[in-house]
C-alpha cells in the first residue's frame, strides 16, 4: 500500500539524516495471510522509489536472517522465558469456545476480551491442572498468550505523540506463540528488534495500541531499559477526508494507491500504480513526504537529498493526512517540466512502441519537450498529443463553428500551398509565412491561428501552433489542413 511506502519514506529519511541503518525485515509469519510474490513486489517497489534498504534479505547484513519464518526457531525460547517468569500462560480455548464467549457478552451488550476479568473461567494453564495442561500441550492444541496484569497504568513517550497511557485493563492477554511454533507480530518484533539492536521504531498509528503489550514484553523479557523509541504516524485519509484510504477507494476513483501494479488471480485482487500510471519515483516520494510532515516553510519542491536534510519525526503531524491526487499530480508535472526532454523519452519509448507509435529518441524528445508543461502524466504525453503521431480523431466542434468561414476556403488553400513551399522546416518559418499570408488578406491571429490549430490537433489546448506545425513537417501540415476543411464545413453545415 502506498501508506506502507510514506512509512519507508519516513524511516529512510530518518535513518540517513542520523546516519543510521534503514532495515528490511520481511514479517511473514501469518501463514494465513502469505501471498506468493508479495516479498519480491515489497523489494521492487522500494528499489522504484529509491529506498533501497541498507541490510535486508537481499542485502544481507550482521543481523540476520531478515525473514521471521527463518527466525521460527528463536521465539519458542522467548516464550518458554515468558512462562517461565508468570507473565506468559498456555491456552486451549478452540476458536468455537472463543466465539461462544463472544456471543455471551453480545447478548449483555458487552466486549469480550481474553484478559485479567475472564482468563480465570478459560481453558487455560492457570485453571486447568498440570496434568491436563499437559496432554493439551503435547497434543499442540495450544496457544501462548502474554498475561497482562489488572489495574496498572503504562506509559509511552511517542516521539510523534508525546507521553501515551495506557490501562492495562483495557488490554487482552494477547497470543504471542501459536501452536505451529510461529509468533505473532508482538512477540516476533519484540525479539527482533532487540536482537537487531533496533533504535527507532517508525510505523503506523494503527500499531499504537499494541504498543501497550510491547512495553509488557520488553519489562517481562527484562529488557526495559534498551527499548526503542517509538513514532506513530498519522492515517493517510481517502481523497473525502473521511476515513482510511484503502485499496476500494483506488479501484472506485480510477487512481493509484499502491506504489506498483500488481496482477491478482481476479480483477478484484488486481491493481494499477504509480509507477505504471506515469509517477516519477521522485515525485511520488515528495508528495509522500508532505503526507503528515511538513518543512516550516513555503518550499513543495524537494529532492530525496534535500528531505533527508530537512525530515524531521518532530514535524510528523499526529492527525490524518487527505490524500489529495490533485496534489500528487501537480508535483508530478513539476517534475517532468524540470525533466530533460531525452530523459522523458526514454521513458516513453516502451510505451509509444506498444501503441505502435513513432518510437525513435529524438522524435519523441520533440514531443516531451513541446507536451511535458501540458500534462501530468508520461502516459498523457501520449494520450493527450496523439495528434504528434497520428491523424486527429475529431474537432472541437463548438470552436469550429464559431470560427470557420466557409467563404475562407479558397484562401485557406492558398496557405497550405503557403506551407508546402517552405524550404526550412522550422517554427519560425511557419510563424513568418502565416504572418506574410494574414497580412496579404487582412486577417488578425483569431481568423487564422485557431483554425490552424483545430486542423493540426483537433483542440485549442497544446502547444504552440507553430512548434507542433515544425513537428508534424510541411507534407502532414497540408495532408491535415486538406483534410480539415471539408471537415469544417460540414460542422458548420450542421449548425
Amino acid at each position: 500500500h502506498i501508506g506502507g511506502v510514506r512509512t519507508a519514506l519516513y524511516n529512510v529519511l530518518f535513518a540517513r539524516k542520523n546516519r543510521g541503518t534503514f532495515i528490511l525485515r520481511i514479517e511473514d509469519t501469518d501463514q494465513n495471510r502469505y501471498v506468493s510474490g508479495a516479498e519480491n513486489y515489497i523489494m521492487e517497489a522500494l528499489d522504484w522509489c529509491g529506498l533501497t534498504p541498507d541490510e535486508g534479505p537481499k542485502q544481507g547484513g550482521n543481523y540476520g536472517p531478515y525473514r521471521q519464518s527463518e527466525r521460527k526457531h528463536l521465539y519458542g525460547e522467548y516464550a518458554q522465558k515468558l512462562i517461565d517468569s508468570g507473565n506468559a500462560y498456555y491456552a486451549f480455548d478452540t476458536p468455537e469456545e472463543l466465539q461462544q464467549q463472544r456471543e455471551e457478552f453480545e447478548k449483555r451488550k458487552e466486549v469480550f476480551r481474553y484478559d485479567s476479568s475472564t482468563r480465570m473461567k478459560l481453558s487455560n494453564s492457570l485453571t486447568l491442572s498440570e496434568v491436563e495442561s499437559r496432554k493439551f500441550i503435547e497434543s499442540g492444541e495450544y496457544t501462548i498468550r502474554i498475561k497482562i496484569p489488572a489495574d496498572e497504568s503504562i506509559t509511552v513517550h511517542d516521539i510523534v505523540r508525546g507521553e501515551v497511557t495506557f490501562d492495562s485493563n483495557q488490554l487482552d492477554d494477547k497470543v504471542i506463540l501459536k501452536s505451529d511454533g510461529m509468533p505473532t507480530y508482538h512477540l516476533a518484533n519484540i525479539v527482533d528488534d532487540h536482537l537487531m539492536e533496533i533504535s527507532h521504531v517508525v510505523r503506523g498509528e494503527e500499531w499504537l495500541p499494541s504498543t501497550a503489550h510491547h512495553l509488557y514484553l520488553y519489562r517481562f523479557l527484562g529488557w526495559g531499559d534498551q527499548m526503542p523509541q517509538f513514532a506513530h504516524l498519522p492515517l493517510i485519509l481517502k481523497p473525502s477526508g473521511k476515513g482510511k484510504l484503502s485499496k476500494r477507494d483506488g479501484a472506485k476513483l480510477g487512481i493509484p494507491v499502491f506504489p506498483l501494479a500488481w496482477k491478482g488471480q481476479t480483477e478484484e485482487d488486481s491493481f494499477q500504480g504509480f509507477r505504471e500510471f506515469g509517477f516519477l519515483p521522485d515525485a511520488a516520494n515528495n508528495f509522500l513526504a508532505f503526507l503528515g510532515w511538513n518543512p516550516g516553510t513555503e518550499q513543495e519542491i524537494f529532492s530525496l537529498k534535500e528531505l533527508e536534510e530537512a525530515f524531521t519525526l518532530e514535524r510528523v503531524s499526529k492527525s490524518g493526512a487527505r490524500f489529495d491526487f490533485d496534489k500528487a499530480l501537480w508535483f508530478n508535472q513539476q517534475y517532468l517540466i524540470a525533466m530533460e526532454d531525452s530523459a522523458i523519452a526514454e521513458l516513453l519509448q516502451p510505451l509509444a512502441k506498444e501503441k505502435g507509435f513513432r518510437d525513435d529518441i529524438d522524435y519523441l524528445s520533440s514531443v516531451s519537450g513541446l507536451m511535458k508543461e501540458r500534462v501530468h502524466t508520461i502516459p498523457e504525453i501520449l494520450e493527450t498529443g496523439y495528434y504528434c503521431f497520428t491523424s486527429v480523431k475529431e474537432y472541437e466542434e463548438k470552436m469550429i463553428r464559431k470560427k470557420w468561414k466557409p467563404e475562407r476556403e479558397e484562401v485557406f488553400k492558398e496557405l497550405i500551398n503557403d506551407f508546402q513551399g517552405l524550404s526550412e522546416i522550422i517554427g519560425e518559418a511557419f510563424e513568418s509565412t502565416t504572418k506574410a499570408f494574414m497580412e496579404k488578406h487582412e486577417l488578425g491571429f483569431g481568423d487564422v491561428l485557431p483554425i490552424l490549430r483545430l486542423a493540426l490537433s483537433g483542440t485549442m489546448k497544446g502547444p504552440s501552433v507553430f512548434d507542433l506545425a515544425a513537428l508534424l513537417g510541411k507534407d502532414e501540415v497540408a495532408k491535415r489542413m486538406t483534410t480539415a476543411i471539408p471537415a469544417f464545413n460540414q460542422i458548420k453545415a450542421h449548425v
